[in-house]
């Protein structure tokens, strides 16, 4: 179950990132091996400023990109941080359209 639930985490990173030539070399970089060492810091690091959202540079976008980095490593969030960004797509596909053809 975690190999599948791995699969479905990469396809959503290539899914957010197949617009992007930047985020995609990014992500690629991030998603490597020896990112390890700076994914799990960061993300709790982003996590923590995303509490603090009251602060002026902090905001709650760093949540969820923390979110993002800790599920490549913690296969307890792969299928929670998956299905939130499969949700968040379609919601998005469907505003599109609906800006695309109101009616």
């Amino acid at each position: 179950m975690s190999a599948r639930n791995k699969r479905r985490l990469e396809r959503q990173f290539s899914a957010l990132t197949s617009r992007s030539p930047r985020l995609r070399r990014m992500s690629t970089a991030i998603q490597g091996r020896p990112g390890v060492l700076l994914r799990l810091p960061l993300g709790v690091l982003l996590i923590v400023g995303g509490i603090l959202a009251i602060l002026p540079i902090f905001g709650l976008w760093m949540i969820p990109v923390g979110l993002l980095l800790l599920a490549i490593d913690l296969p307890l969030l792969r299928p929670v941080v998956s299905a939130t960004i499969i949700r968040l797509r379609r919601k998005w596909a469907l505003l599109q359209r609906k800006r695309r053809n109101p009616s």
